[in-house]
């Protein structure tokens, strides 16, 4: 439905959903007062709000899930890089955005991964039980060993895995405590670890 100034209902339930939690958080590095002189402020709190529970989103996927235009989505992530309140980086073909000065560069690698879905089945089901094999992942995530073997070869050279001795997670409660604080933007396998976390947390190494 849309209203009478033109904008959709849904979009408009969207940007402020996003924006109370944008104006509230920490990634909103940026005075309300330069918000304010565009007047654009809830598509803008939209992305900073947004970016704060889903870190390491990508352009297509920040426009489509706030139903904004390319070229809107294009001004707003530009101004709020201008204003210092988030950053980009480079993964593969992918321009990932995060709150600035929030993660480290092993965070950022695991962010790109856990963003994917074959990698994040991967990674959340070996913090879930470390001694699963790659049959128990093929099994798990209803793909071919060909695919994990793949997928275990991209995480082992982003330092995200270890094969030595089977699979292993490097660092694996920096990894969990992403998954765990931002759970609900990775899907019902992440929600399901995080509801469990506590069983997790003790790690050797």
């Amino acid at each position: 439905m849309t209203s009478p100034d033109g904008v959709d209902d849904d979009k408009r339930a969207t940007l402020r959903r996003f924006a109370a939690v944008g104006a509230a958080a920490p990634i909103a590095g940026f005075s309300e007062s330069a918000s304010a002189e565009t007047g654009e402020s809830d598509a803008r709190d939209a992305i900073a709000g947004y970016l704060s529970t889903t870190p390491g989103a990508h352009f297509s996927k920040i426009r489509d899930d706030l139903q904004l235009g390319t070229g809107e989505t294009q001004h707003h992530l530009r101004r709020l890089e201008e204003l210092d309140a988030i950053e980009h980086y480079s993964d593969g073909d992918y321009k990932r955005f995060v709150p600035t000065g929030r993660f480290d560069e092993f965070e950022r690698q695991a962010l790109g991964y856990l963003r994917r879905d074959t990698p994040r089945g991967m990674l959340v089901t070996l913090l879930s039980n470390p001694d699963a094999t790659a049959g128990d992942l093929a099994g798990a995530l209803d793909v071919s060993a060909p695919t994990v073997s793949k997928y275990a070869s991209e995480l082992e050279d982003a330092g995200l895995l270890s094969r030595e001795d089977g699979y292993a997670v490097e660092q694996p409660e920096t990894v969990l405590l992403l998954v765990v604080r931002h759970a609900d933007s990775f899907g019902d396998r992440a929600v399901e670890l995080a509801q469990n976390a506590d069983e997790f947390l003790e790690y050797d190494g």
